[in-house]
């Protein structure tokens, strides 16, 4: 059933969020400034693609490079598919944990915990779902509002 699910997600989101023109333009007002000032050095045009990341995690890590996620769809696919939650999970200020702990990058959102907060709250706004959970763990419901999410931006 989940493997239904993935296919299902992949297929109707995928073309969406590529094709959105509004999808873009939201994207290259709010996210793209704050990615700009504040990713970018470890996740832009020096970064590999995913796979590339994937295959020699530990060379990339070394060098305090993640993968690249300069473009929208490169930021998308760590949204909803195939990475799913991903960017959530590391941009989270902790409010949404257990555990109270924000994730791995919400340090490098800005330089104060206002404008931390203040990009956090625009990716959310983004993002709109602010799910931690990886795609095995979604509902049916969950899958259905991301694809309901892609369809807006």
């Amino acid at each position: 059933m989940k493997a239904v699910l993935a296919v299902v997600a992949c297929a109707l989101g995928l073309s969406v969020w590529g094709a959105s023109s509004e999808a873009q333009e939201k994207y290259l007002t709010r996210i793209k400034p704050i990615f700009d000032a504040n990713c970018v050095a470890c996740h832009g045009p020096g970064a590999p693609e995913y796979e590339q990341f994937s295959a020699e995690k530990e060379r990339w890590l070394a060098r305090g490079i993640g993968m690249r996620m300069e473009s929208f769809r490169q930021l998308a696919g760590f949204v909803v598919w195939p990475n799913t939650g991903a960017l959530m999970r590391r941009l989270d200020d902790g409010k949404s944990t257990k555990d109270g702990k924000p994730g791995n990058m919400y340090q490098y959102l800005g330089g104060t915990d206002a404008e931390r907060q203040a990009n956090l709250a625009a990716f959310k706004a983004w993002v709109g779902l602010w799910t931690l959970k990886r795609f095995p763990e979604l509902t049916r419901e969950e899958i259905l509002e991301l694809n309901k999410l892609r369809e807006r931006y």
